[in-house]
């Protein structure tokens, strides 16, 4: 069974739109028609993070962080392959304990677990397609 099922097309050109479910997301290397995939990551990985905390703060029993906003910044070397990913997260509520937020976010958001060596896309090519 497949968790994720989504189509992304590239026409010509370097722009793609990918079509998640009712959803379409406009991607650019080269940052014309759209965020480049870098920036798509990092902001993916906020949107997961962000969530995550609320989540995992519900979960043990934390008081609600209010509101909360992440300022993302991200590095990358000379091939444009991202080196480096900052977050600064910003919550309304007085916490006791602000390092507990980071500990439950890298728990709990499934981006910064799937962050890792080794997870690669098993490729398959079919020519002849269209």
């Amino acid at each position: 069974m497949t968790d994720i099922d989504l189509t992304t097309t590239n026409e010509d050109g370097f722009d793609t739109k990918s079509v998640i479910g009712d959803f379409a997301v406009a991607v650019d290397p080269m940052n014309e028609t759209g965020p480049n995939p870098n920036e798509v990551l990092v902001a993916d990985y906020a949107s997961c993070f962000l969530p995550a905390v609320r989540m995992g703060a519900q979960k043990n029993g934390l008081e609600d962080p209010g509101k909360m906003e992440i300022d993302a910044e991200a590095d990358l070397d000379d091939h444009d392959n991202l080196e480096s990913i900052r977050f600064t997260l910003k919550v309304e509520a007085d916490l006791d304990d602000p390092e507990e937020l980071v500990e439950i976010g890298e728990q709990y958001c499934h981006v910064h677990t799937a962050l890792r060596d080794g997870l690669h896309a098993d490729v398959t090519v079919v020519d002849d397609a269209f």
